[in-house]
Order: structure tokens, then sequence, then C-alpha cells
């Protein structure tokens, strides 16, 4: 079959979604860029340009959509002049051939396809914002429903003081939030390009428009609200500044890194067997072992995250190299890694969405885990006590640590259980707390404030319920992302 015998971006064929797929589809930016030159060619007649005629209008308004024959004009035309836009210049005016002589009047190449990146990055955004509120809010619910569920936190990998499984899943959310905040700021402030000419001083438009400078703002004030946005940028040169798609791919990046964060937390805890993604019923952990539940989706996540997590340094080298006013060593890497972080993105919402909104937590698996290292984290309430019935610290300090390294070797060195209480409860030394030991091993006791942190960010009135009001009506209606193959 044909569709098997030519490379297909990984990002199309198994992970991205349709609708990110189209946005970036040739046909969209193609026909984006008939749009830009039917709004160019409206507002240059309501500022007084009398050779764009109502017929010539009427034609581009029925042509909007790229057809296939349509591709296949530009294409041949692309061929004999060695130029993408005015093989599509040309392609329009075929089928508008009353607007064919005023088609692009006024413009260089980079009015349709500057301004069309703009249009197509500030729509991408407007796709993944939603569903990145929707991973919030995924994790949001599972935080509250294990608020209060201890569990062992660690700091360099090692079993630190308690925490709670929902405390955990807060400090994901917040970190997600950040994101949330720097893709909401690129895009309020993104502008568009607008006509600005061949160099940035729109000299051709005031020659349009017979030295008119009021006409020539007009015009951007017309562009911008055909094109949905606020204003143009003060400053262009024959581009808008490749600074804009660092800033963006900063932001979008970002999610990337925290999107390799969350899920290499996932795994870690699927290793302890203390926390997993969904597994499907029917589905296959690996090819010999039949007994393994690989993190197969965390683990695509953290790939697709690390991808994307790299590709700002593509951006700022390339923003760094536009020599003066322009240079085209832009052109190609920008064709690749515009529409490539996007679908990126898009995939790793698509897998967030699907493991936050089906994570399994195994209780019993951590409340056995606490067992084990409780002990060892009392010591100190241990000593308050001894204390506080009048014992000396000092005196107290060292019969627990030399008792604590005899529970150490049994677990290390003979593979058994933590036996730190039993060792203290049979030295006499201890025997004026005996009485406190078990009420001293209740693991609610040393998880802090952990479910007030959690109820404060993620409950009613809290922070995220504040962050995620924008996008409620699609959160109440989008159902669980399904993963592809």
């Amino acid at each position: 079959m044909a569709g098997y015998d030519y490379y297909k971006t990984p990002l199309d064929s198994r992970y991205s979604s349709e609708e990110m797929k189209k946005l970036f589809s040739q046909r969209s930016r193609h026909s984006t860029w008939r749009k830009l030159w039917l709004w160019l060619a409206e507002s240059e007649k309501e500022l007084g340009l009398e050779t764009i005629t109502d017929e010539a209008l009427e034609q581009l308004r029925a042509h909007l959509t790229v057809t296939d024959d349509d591709f296949d004009i530009a294409i041949e035309e692309e061929r004999r002049r060695r130029h993408d836009v005015m093989g599509h210049v040309h392609a329009y005016g075929v089928v508008a051939p009353a607007a064919a002589g005023i088609i692009h009047a006024g413009a260089t190449s980079c009015y349709v396809t500057d301004n069309t990146e703009l249009i197509l990055i500030r729509d991408a955004m407007d796709l993944l914002l939603p569903k990145l509120a929707k991973v919030i809010s995924n994790l949001s619910n599972f935080a509250q429903q294990w608020k209060d569920e201890p569990t062992l936190g660690y700091t360099h990998y090692q079993p630190a003081q308690l925490i709670t499984v929902g405390k955990r899943a807060a400090q994901w959310i917040q970190e997600l939030v950040m994101d949330l905040e720097d893709i909401e700021h690129v895009r309020k402030e993104l502008q568009f390009r607008g006509g600005q000419g061949t160099t940035g001083t729109q000299a051709s438009f005031l020659e349009l428009f017979g030295g008119d400078e009021s006409k020539v703002d007009q015009l951007n004030v017309l562009l911008c609200k055909k094109a949905g946005f606020p204003s143009c940028y003060s400053i262009s040169t024959q581009t808008y500044t490749r600074k804009v798609d660092l800033r963006v791919a900063n932001a979008i990046a970002g999610l990337g890194a925290t999107a390799q964060r969350i899920t290499s937390d996932i795994r870690h805890l699927a290793n302890l067997k203390e926390l997993e993604e969904p597994f499907e019923k029917d589905q296959i952990g690996s090819s010999a072992m039949a007994y393994k539940r690989n993190p197969m989706r965390s683990e695509r996540i953290c790939s697709l995250g690390r991808k994307l997590a790299s590709l700002p340094v593509n951006f700022s080298n390339t923003f760094s190299a536009q020599w003066l006013e322009r240079s085209l060593d832009d052109s190609a890497i920008r064709r690749i890694d515009i529409p490539e972080m996007f679908l990126l993105a898009d995939a790793i919402l698509i897998g967030l969405d699907n493991v936050t909104n089906g994570l399994v937590v195994y209780p019993k698996r951590i409340e056995s885990r606490n067992r084990q290292e409780l002990p060892f984290m009392i010591t100190e309430a241990i000593l308050m006590k001894i204390v506080s019935k009048g014992g000396s610290r000092q005196e107290a300090h060292e019969k627990v640590r030399v008792l604590s390294h005899e529970a150490s070797h049994v677990v290390k060195h003979e593979g058994g259980n933590n036996d730190l209480i039993e060792r203290i409860k049979k030295d006499d030394y201890f025997k004026d707390i005996w009485g406190d030991l078990d009420e001293m091993l209740d693991p609610r006791l040393y998880t802090g404030r952990s479910a007030v942190i959690v109820e404060r960010y993620c409950g009613k009135g809290g922070v995220i319920e504040k962050k995620l009001e924008p996008y409620q009506e699609y959160i109440s209606k989008a159902e669980t992302a399904q993963l592809s193959l």
C-alpha cells in the first residue's frame, strides 16, 4: 500500500490529535494564505483603492479553501518559479480571475507566511490550553480524593518524612499551573505582523495609498480586526522578530519538562507498587515476561517530553542568526519545529489526560511500606517522650541509635522486617513509654499539614478552582483522551 512506502512522522501517525494535525496541514496553512489575501484586498478597497472590484472580492471569497486541483496548479507553478508564495498567488488567480491582478498588492511574501504562522500559533495555543486545564482538573480531583492518605515522602530517593498521596499530586499540579500561566501569557501577548512591506518600513503601502500615512495605519487596524488580533508588533523587519517564536517555545517546552517530571515520579511509584497508570484488561506489559505491568504510557510521555523540552535551543539559534533585516536560514527549520512543537505538546496532553484520569493507588501496599520505615521516623518523637518523663535526651539518643542499627542490620543483612519497636519494648530503659508506642505508630500523626495544604490549593475557593474557571465548560464536556497505538 502506498501509505506504507514513505516516511510519516510518528506525531502524525501515532500520537497527536486530529484537530492539531488539521490545523498545521498544508490545506489549513494555504487556505489561511487565501484569507489573508482576501482581508488585504477588502481592507485596501475599504480605504479607497478603486482597482479592487466587488466581483474580485466575491471570487476570492468563493475560493478560500485550497482544493487538490489548486495544489496541483500551485506546485507546478512553484517548480517553474522556485517560489512557493507566487505559486499560490497564481493558483488563486486561476480560480478568481477577476482578482488575479490585485492579489498580494503591496505585500511581501512574509505578509502571508508570517501572519499565517502567528494565526496558527495562536490557534494551536487555544487548542492546548483547555487540554492542559483538563489534566490539572484530573489531578486536582485525585489530590482531594487522597489528601489524607499517608505515604512516604522521599528526598534523594530515600525515605524521608511522611506526606500524603494527595500532597504529592498537588506538587505536580502546581508545576502544571505554571505551564498554564506561561502559555496564557504568551498567548495574551501575541500580536500580528500585518502589512509592513519588504523591510518593515511600509513603503509599498505608502506608495499604494498615495503617501497617505493615515491609511497605512488604518490598513493594519483593519487587518488586525479581521484576523482577530489586538494589534501589530510596533517594529518589524521583513519578518516579525523570531524572538516571538523563542518566547512561545520557552512556554510550550516548559510543559515537556513538567510532563517528564510527573511521569518519572509515576514510573518510580509503579516500581514500588504504590501507584500505577491505567492498565487495560488485555494489555501486554512484556512480550517475554507475562506478569509485567510496564508503565508504557508514562514512558511515552517522558519520551515526547524530552523531545519537546529540547526545542528552545533551535528557536534560540534561529533567532540569533537572523542577520540585519532577515535571512532565509530560518525558513526550513521553522517549517519543521513550529508544527512539531505543538504536535508534541498536544500528544503529551493527550497522554497526561489519559493517565491522570485513571491513576490507581494501592493503599495496603503504601501502608506496608509505611510500617517498614515508620519505626525509624518516630525515633525523634520517642526521644521527646523520654525527656517529657524526666529522662536524658543524650542517654536516650544513644540507646535508640544502638537499637536502630540492630534493626537496620536485620532489614539489610537478614531480609527481615523492621523490628525496632519490638526491641524498644524489650528494653527496660524505655519502660515508661511502652504504653505510648502503639499509638505513636499511626502514620497520620506525621503528615503535618498535608491535607490542609491540598484542600486550600485544590478545594472549594482554592487556587485551582479560580485558575480553571475559564475552562470549566470544556472540562465538563470533555471525555478522557484515548491513546492511539
